[in-house]
């Protein structure tokens, strides 16, 4: 079992008319949800909430029969299984939606989560909304970005400088473009001490991961949360901002002897017919 204090800001930015983030956190649930989405005729913002509210549903269910679940795998834990439909089923929704209504055609969404099971915390990505772990003093990002230029940097490193800022935020992946999607998750231990900060990319774009870890390594959850919408804002401020902040104060299952850092990255692919 874990304490857990949280926080959670989102913010329409400087340039934008309309804020086409959402988020949720809940401390209960210890469910944590950033959706940055996209689309015309405010669909990007439709399409954000309905990825936040199809998670949540999902989530509250509490499935735990193999047969609730997407392509079950046993390989990672009930709570990953559980999230990572949640997700699959969040682009069922928003791609039927984007498909019953031509205002809607081509709208989607980026979706980076956090979900606690009684041992492990597991995060799931489908975008560049970045999830960053700080832990014994380094920030790791735990997310996978799904954007060209990301994906160019694996492949060929070296041919990467040549491709123009105009490809930083193309995605390669998102919720509800295509019927199928893959999500990237990533299982592993926690630490009394260990904070998890989602942002979407108008944080991230705005500063730097040693920046975040050194406002959220200082002050609480809400403040952290402020200050680093504020600094992005003070930037510039060019697209919609939002933070959740998460600080692991205690972990309660004294029988836990996890011993290294051990991490477990695992590409789910999954059809949702």
């Amino acid at each position: 079992m874990v304490v857990i204090e949280s926080a959670g800001i989102t913010d329409i930015g400087r340039k934008r008319t309309n804020n086409e983030d959402a988020l949720f956190l809940d401390d209960a649930m210890k469910l944590y949800l950033v959706a940055d989405g996209m689309g015309g005729h405010q669909a990007g913002e439709i399409a954000s909430h309905l990825v936040v509210e199809t998670i949540i549903d999902y989530i509250k269910n509490q499935y735990t029969r193999k047969d609730d679940f997407i392509n079950y795998d046993r390989t990672i834990s009930i709570e990953a299984n559980r999230l990572i439909t949640g997700i699959l089923l969040s682009n069922r929704k928003v791609y039927e939606a984007s498909q019953s209504n031509t205002h809607y055609r081509g709208m989607g969404s980026t979706i980076s989560a956090l979900y606690f099971s009684n041992d492990t915390l597991i995060t799931a990505n489908v975008g560049d909304s970045p999830i960053y772990l700080v832990h014994n003093g380094s920030i790791n990002l735990l997310s996978v970005p799904h954007t060209m230029v990301a994906e160019q940097a694996s492949l060929f490193p070296k041919a990467t400088a040549s491709l123009g800022d105009e490809f930083k935020h193309i995605l390669t992946r998102a919720i509800g473009i295509e019927k199928n999607i893959t999500a990237d998750i990533c299982e592993m231990p926690y630490y009394q001490g260990d904070i998890i900060v989602i942002g979407s990319d108008g944080l991230s774009d705005k500063l730097n991961p040693d920046e975040i870890m050194e406002i959220v390594r200082n002050e609480s959850p809400d403040k952290a949360c402020t200050a680093l919408v504020d600094m992005a804002n003070n930037r510039g401020g060019d697209d919609n901002i939002t933070s959740i902040v998460v600080k692991i104060k205690k972990v309660l299952n004294k029988k836990r002897r996890i011993k290294g850092f051990l991490s477990k990255l695992t590409n789910t692919f999954i059809k949702t017919n």
